[in-house]
Protein backbone atom coordinates (compact mmCIF):
# COMPACT_ATOMS: atom_id res chain seq x y z
CA UNK A 1 0.00 0.00 0.00
CA UNK A 2 1.58 3.34 -1.02
CA UNK A 3 2.42 5.99 1.53
CA UNK A 4 0.12 9.00 1.72
CA UNK A 5 0.91 12.67 2.33
CA UNK A 6 -1.61 15.42 3.12
CA UNK A 7 -0.74 18.97 2.09
CA UNK A 8 -2.73 21.49 4.12
CA UNK A 9 -3.41 24.62 2.04
CA UNK A 10 -3.94 27.11 4.85
CA UNK A 11 -3.99 29.89 2.24
CA UNK A 12 -5.43 29.06 -1.22
CA UNK A 13 -2.37 30.46 -3.02
CA UNK A 14 0.17 28.66 -0.80
CA UNK A 15 0.31 25.29 -2.55
CA UNK A 16 2.77 22.39 -2.46
CA UNK A 17 4.37 23.02 -5.91
CA UNK A 18 7.93 21.61 -5.80
CA UNK A 19 7.23 19.68 -2.60
CA UNK A 20 4.34 17.90 -4.27
CA UNK A 21 6.62 16.84 -7.11
CA UNK A 22 9.25 15.65 -4.63
CA UNK A 23 6.81 13.55 -2.59
CA UNK A 24 5.30 12.13 -5.77
CA UNK A 25 8.78 11.17 -6.98
CA UNK A 26 9.30 9.46 -3.60
CA UNK A 27 6.25 7.27 -4.26
CA UNK A 28 3.63 9.06 -2.18
CA UNK A 29 -0.03 9.45 -2.99
CA UNK A 30 -0.94 13.12 -2.53
CA UNK A 31 -4.06 14.58 -0.93
CA UNK A 32 -4.74 18.27 -0.35
CA UNK A 33 -7.06 20.10 2.02
CA UNK A 34 -7.95 23.80 1.71
CA UNK A 35 -8.53 25.64 4.99
CA UNK A 36 -9.44 29.22 4.03
CA UNK A 37 -11.21 29.40 0.65
CA UNK A 38 -10.34 32.15 -1.80
CA UNK A 39 -13.55 34.07 -1.11
CA UNK A 40 -12.72 34.29 2.62
CA UNK A 41 -9.11 35.53 2.53
CA UNK A 42 -10.33 38.96 3.66
CA UNK A 43 -12.21 37.38 6.57
CA UNK A 44 -10.21 34.26 7.35
CA UNK A 45 -11.67 33.34 10.76
CA UNK A 46 -13.61 30.33 9.48
CA UNK A 47 -14.66 27.18 11.30
CA UNK A 48 -12.97 24.12 9.83
CA UNK A 49 -13.26 20.39 10.38
CA UNK A 50 -9.93 18.83 9.48
CA UNK A 51 -9.47 15.36 8.01
CA UNK A 52 -8.57 12.45 10.26
CA UNK A 53 -4.76 12.73 10.43
CA UNK A 54 -4.26 9.04 11.16
CA UNK A 55 -5.00 8.17 7.53
CA UNK A 56 -1.68 9.68 6.47
CA UNK A 57 2.02 8.91 6.81
CA UNK A 58 3.06 12.58 6.54
CA UNK A 59 1.17 15.86 6.99
CA UNK A 60 2.58 19.09 5.54
CA UNK A 61 0.97 22.33 6.78
CA UNK A 62 1.91 25.02 4.28
CA UNK A 63 2.19 28.82 4.31
CA UNK A 64 -0.34 31.60 4.83
CA UNK A 65 -0.52 35.37 4.83
CA UNK A 66 -1.85 35.72 8.40
CA UNK A 67 -0.11 35.54 11.79
CA UNK A 68 -0.54 32.24 13.62
CA UNK A 69 -1.03 34.13 16.89
CA UNK A 70 -4.07 36.11 15.67
CA UNK A 71 -6.73 35.70 18.39
CA UNK A 72 -9.67 35.23 15.99
CA UNK A 73 -7.80 32.56 14.06
CA UNK A 74 -6.65 30.75 17.19
CA UNK A 75 -10.28 30.66 18.30
CA UNK A 76 -11.27 29.01 15.02
CA UNK A 77 -9.19 27.02 12.53
CA UNK A 78 -5.70 27.71 13.84
CA UNK A 79 -6.67 26.22 17.18
CA UNK A 80 -8.31 23.27 15.43
CA UNK A 81 -5.30 22.72 13.19
CA UNK A 82 -2.90 22.78 16.12
CA UNK A 83 -5.02 20.12 17.83
CA UNK A 84 -5.01 18.04 14.63
CA UNK A 85 -1.21 18.27 14.42
CA UNK A 86 -0.82 17.21 18.04
CA UNK A 87 -3.15 14.26 17.40
CA UNK A 88 -1.17 13.37 14.29
CA UNK A 89 2.15 13.38 16.12
CA UNK A 90 0.68 11.33 18.96
CA UNK A 91 -0.50 8.77 16.40
CA UNK A 92 2.95 8.50 14.83
CA UNK A 93 2.34 10.66 11.76
CA UNK A 94 5.42 12.57 10.60
CA UNK A 95 5.05 16.35 10.17
CA UNK A 96 6.81 18.80 7.84
CA UNK A 97 5.84 22.44 8.46
CA UNK A 98 6.54 25.22 5.95
CA UNK A 99 6.75 28.90 7.01
CA UNK A 100 3.32 29.56 8.58
CA UNK A 101 3.07 25.77 8.91
CA UNK A 102 6.39 25.67 10.75
CA UNK A 103 5.26 28.47 13.04
CA UNK A 104 2.00 26.60 13.61
CA UNK A 105 3.96 23.54 14.70
CA UNK A 106 6.12 25.63 17.03
CA UNK A 107 3.03 27.18 18.63
CA UNK A 108 1.19 23.84 18.83
CA UNK A 109 3.98 22.09 20.71
CA UNK A 110 4.81 24.75 23.29
CA UNK A 111 6.88 27.38 21.50
CA UNK A 112 5.80 30.93 20.74
CA UNK A 113 5.55 33.04 17.59
CA UNK A 114 6.00 36.80 17.36
CA UNK A 115 7.29 39.56 15.13
CA UNK A 116 10.84 39.15 13.83
CA UNK A 117 13.26 42.09 14.12
CA UNK A 118 13.22 42.36 10.31
CA UNK A 119 11.16 40.71 7.55
CA UNK A 120 12.82 38.32 5.12
CA UNK A 121 11.56 38.31 1.52
CA UNK A 122 13.59 36.86 -1.34
CA UNK A 123 16.34 34.27 -1.72
CA UNK A 124 18.56 33.72 1.32
CA UNK A 125 21.43 31.47 2.26
CA UNK A 126 21.11 30.03 5.76
CA UNK A 127 23.49 28.69 8.37
CA UNK A 128 22.80 24.99 8.85
CA UNK A 129 24.09 22.51 11.41
CA UNK A 130 22.79 19.53 9.41
CA UNK A 131 23.45 20.20 5.72
CA UNK A 132 22.58 16.60 4.90
CA UNK A 133 19.02 17.41 6.05
CA UNK A 134 18.65 21.14 5.38
CA UNK A 135 21.09 22.47 2.81
CA UNK A 136 22.45 26.02 3.11
CA UNK A 137 20.33 27.18 0.19
CA UNK A 138 19.57 29.57 -1.25
CA UNK A 139 15.98 29.18 -0.06
CA UNK A 140 13.06 31.53 -0.71
CA UNK A 141 11.66 33.46 2.24
CA UNK A 142 8.53 35.56 2.75
CA UNK A 143 7.78 36.14 6.41
CA UNK A 144 7.52 38.80 9.10
CA UNK A 145 7.32 36.56 12.18
CA UNK A 146 9.60 34.05 13.87
CA UNK A 147 9.24 31.28 16.45
CA UNK A 148 10.82 30.34 19.73
CA UNK A 149 11.58 26.65 20.01
CA UNK A 150 9.15 24.23 21.65
CA UNK A 151 10.50 22.17 24.56
CA UNK A 152 12.88 19.40 23.36
CA UNK A 153 13.10 20.84 19.85
CA UNK A 154 16.58 21.15 18.34
CA UNK A 155 17.30 24.11 16.08
CA UNK A 156 19.31 23.04 13.05
CA UNK A 157 19.35 26.17 10.85
CA UNK A 158 19.10 29.94 11.20
CA UNK A 159 19.68 33.38 9.71
CA UNK A 160 20.65 36.50 11.63
CA UNK A 161 17.02 37.43 12.23
CA UNK A 162 15.17 34.12 12.57
CA UNK A 163 15.44 30.44 13.35
CA UNK A 164 15.04 28.58 10.05
CA UNK A 165 14.56 24.92 10.97
CA UNK A 166 14.07 22.68 13.97
CA UNK A 167 13.54 18.98 14.58
CA UNK A 168 11.19 17.63 17.25
CA UNK A 169 10.84 13.84 17.30
CA UNK A 170 9.42 12.97 13.83
CA UNK A 171 8.70 16.59 12.95
CA UNK A 172 10.70 19.06 10.86
CA UNK A 173 9.65 22.73 10.90
CA UNK A 174 10.97 25.14 8.27
CA UNK A 175 10.76 28.92 8.16
CA UNK A 176 11.61 29.14 4.46
CA UNK A 177 9.68 28.00 1.37
CA UNK A 178 11.26 24.95 -0.34
CA UNK A 179 8.08 24.51 -2.38
CA UNK A 180 8.33 27.82 -4.23
CA UNK A 181 8.63 27.83 -8.02
CA UNK A 182 8.15 30.57 -10.59
CA UNK A 183 4.39 29.98 -10.99
CA UNK A 184 3.79 30.19 -7.22
CA UNK A 185 5.75 33.43 -6.96
CA UNK A 186 3.75 34.93 -9.84
CA UNK A 187 0.58 34.25 -7.83
CA UNK A 188 2.05 35.66 -4.62
CA UNK A 189 3.25 38.87 -6.24
CA UNK A 190 -0.09 39.35 -8.01
CA UNK A 191 -1.84 38.92 -4.66
CA UNK A 192 0.52 41.25 -2.74
CA UNK A 193 -2.03 44.02 -2.41
CA UNK A 194 -0.21 45.66 0.50
CA UNK A 195 3.02 45.91 -1.47
CA UNK A 196 5.13 44.03 1.08
CA UNK A 197 7.89 43.21 -1.40
CA UNK A 198 7.98 46.68 -2.93
CA UNK A 199 8.04 48.26 0.54
CA UNK A 200 11.35 46.47 1.14
CA UNK A 201 12.75 47.82 -2.10
CA UNK A 202 12.37 44.51 -3.91
CA UNK A 203 11.58 44.69 -7.61
CA UNK A 204 9.00 42.13 -8.75
CA UNK A 205 10.71 41.45 -12.05
CA UNK A 206 14.08 40.92 -10.38
CA UNK A 207 12.53 38.42 -7.94
CA UNK A 208 10.85 36.58 -10.80
CA UNK A 209 14.03 36.53 -12.90
CA UNK A 210 16.10 35.23 -10.00
CA UNK A 211 13.49 32.56 -9.27
CA UNK A 212 13.42 31.50 -12.91
CA UNK A 213 17.22 31.27 -12.96
CA UNK A 214 17.28 29.22 -9.75
CA UNK A 215 14.40 26.96 -10.84
CA UNK A 216 16.33 23.78 -11.62
CA UNK A 217 18.55 24.07 -8.56
CA UNK A 218 15.55 24.88 -6.34
CA UNK A 219 13.76 21.75 -7.55
CA UNK A 220 16.85 19.64 -6.78
CA UNK A 221 17.08 21.15 -3.30
CA UNK A 222 13.38 20.47 -2.68
CA UNK A 223 13.80 16.82 -3.70
CA UNK A 224 16.90 16.54 -1.55
CA UNK A 225 15.09 18.03 1.43
CA UNK A 226 12.13 15.68 1.10
CA UNK A 227 14.36 12.62 0.68
CA UNK A 228 16.44 13.65 3.70
CA UNK A 229 13.30 14.30 5.76
CA UNK A 230 12.02 10.82 4.88
CA UNK A 231 15.43 9.31 5.70
CA UNK A 232 16.41 11.13 8.88
CA UNK A 233 13.22 12.47 10.48
CA UNK A 234 10.12 10.60 9.36
CA UNK A 235 11.04 6.94 10.02
CA UNK A 236 9.34 5.33 13.00
CA UNK A 237 11.69 4.18 15.78
CA UNK A 238 12.68 0.54 15.37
Amino acid sequence: MPSRVLFVHNDPIATEALLGEAFSDAGFEIDTFTVVPAERTGEPAVDVTFPDPTGYDVIVPLGARWPVYDDALRATWVGAEMAMLRDAAAAGVALLGVCFGGQLIAQAFGGTVGRAPAPEIGWYDITTDRPELVAPGPWFQWHFDRWTLPPRAVEIARTTDASQAFVLDRTLALQFHPELDHAVLVDWLADDRDGEALALGLDHEELLTQTRQLGDDAAKRARGLVNAFLTYVAPRPS
